[in-house]
């Protein structure tokens, strides 16, 4: 079959596997271009298959020969229906590990279930004798069912206290108009908090220790972001904002448990990339296509691949890395630098719909969405009749 982007909204309702397979491979060559990292050599990466998660596991894997075990929720082809991005990331990623030498093994299921941390620390016992020194906590999802009470939380994009309005971008047909995103009720809150806090990625500390699975000196990292005060009323002093404070201040009981092992828990705040995630969140877009517009002006832009190998580079070869007041670590450093933050402010009091083509990088924004699900690659022939099935080999023994 031919297959072509399918747009609704701010998702993509079809992927192609030999444009993802190029993208994994882009990335893969990128990691190969930098100097070798000196560790991790084992490591777990919760949400693995898109975005920070996966270049987490391609900076791992390339850079340091590392063995990884992903968990990821995707969906394969089904009928007429290609399979999810994030399948075909993997089903490549797996590919090329297999050809090269690279342990790499993918469990698909609900991450925040006990039944797939228990499949994740049976494989672990299994594959990992030395145990995992590296867990990289990169979920990105609507709902979550808490495995303890069996309540289905739905997180929401909305402001906290009052109303917000704010220019907003349809990033589809270039038009600038006004949106106001009205705020949430307590209930609203505490449920995001729920689905995007640090809850989770503490069960998932707590059953990896109880496990023995996790190596002397074990490293944990979960991404989280901040942003400029342009976005905070949507996004920090919102309610993804309350998540990531939940998220972020979990560090501290993370680093008491830890203790026994000598390891250590760190929050890592990225840059704002264009991802699935951040594409759905309003006023975000358009910060991001101006944003790209001065950044790579300037010479300094990243994408999420870029990001974690300086992370990585931060964490295994003693590169400089940036620590907030916090102990937090900030690769979004470039982002927030005064003088991008300057150039950024005064494009968005300038920017409407008649010159946003021309003063910001709506160009690149789109490309990179279309990018996300395996379109708008060099060396990629669209026109091609595929078969969209794709397999995971590793998927025959975890599901």
């Amino acid at each position: 079959m031919i297959i072509e982007p399918k747009v609704r909204g701010f998702i993509c309702t079809t992927a192609h596997p030999e444009g993802c397979a190029q993208n994994v491979r882009e990335q893969i060559d990128f990691v190969r271009a930098q100097t070798k990292l000196k560790g991790p050599k084992n490591v777990l990466i919760i949400g693995c298959s898109t975005g920070y998660g996966l270049a987490s596991r391609i900076a791992a894997s390339y850079g340091a020969n590392a063995a990884t075990l992903g968990v990821m929720f995707e969906k394969p082809t089904s009928g007429k229906r290609t399979a999810s991005a994030g399948w075909y990331n993997t089903a490549a990623f797996e590919t090329f590990t297999a050809a090269d030498g690279i342990y790499a093994k993918t469990i698909n299921g609900d991450a925040f279930s006990n039944t797939i941390k228990e499949q994740t620390i049976a494989t672990l016992k299994e594959d990992f004798k030395d145990g995992i020194d590296l867990v990289i906590y990169s979920l990105a999802a609507p709902k979550r069912t808490n495995s303890k009470t069996g309540i289905t939380h739905s997180s929401v994009l909305k402001t906290t206290g009052k109303p917000h309005t704010e220019k907003n971008l349809n990033v589809m047909t270039g038009e600038i108009n006004e949106i106001t995103v009205e705020p949430a009720n307590q209930e609203e809150i505490d449920d995001t908090i729920k689905v995007m806090g640090g809850e989770d990625w503490e069960l998932w500390t707590d059953a990896l220790l109880a496990a023995n699975v996790l190596a002397k000196g074990a490293l944990t990292v979960a991404y989280s972001y901040v942003g400029p005060e342009l976005t905070y009323p949507i996004y920090r002093e919102g309610t993804i904002g309350a998540a990531k404070k939940h998220l972020e201040a979990t560090v501290d009981n993370l680093n008491k448990k830890l203790a026994v092992i000598a390891g250590k828990a760190f929050i890592s705040v990225n840059k704002c990339v264009v991802t699935q995630a951040s594409s759905a969140i309003p006023i975000v877009p358009l910060y991001v296509a101006i944003l790209y517009k001065v950044m790579k002006t300037k010479g300094n832009h990243e994408g999420c691949i870029e990001q974690i190998y300086r992370l990585f580079a931060g964490l295994y070869n003693e590169q400089p890395l940036t620590l907030d007041d916090n102990g937090f670590i900030r690769i979004d450093d470039w982002e927030l630098a005064e003088n991008v933050q300057a150039e950024v402010k005064e494009i968005w009091q300038q920017i409407d719909s008649s010159n946003v083509e021309t003063i910001s990088d709506l160009k690149g924004y789109r490309k990179e969405f279309y990018r996300l699900f395996g379109f708008d690659l060099a060396n990629v022939d669209y026109q091609n009749d595929i078969d969209p099935e794709r397999t995971i080999a590793s998927l025959s023994e975890s599901v």
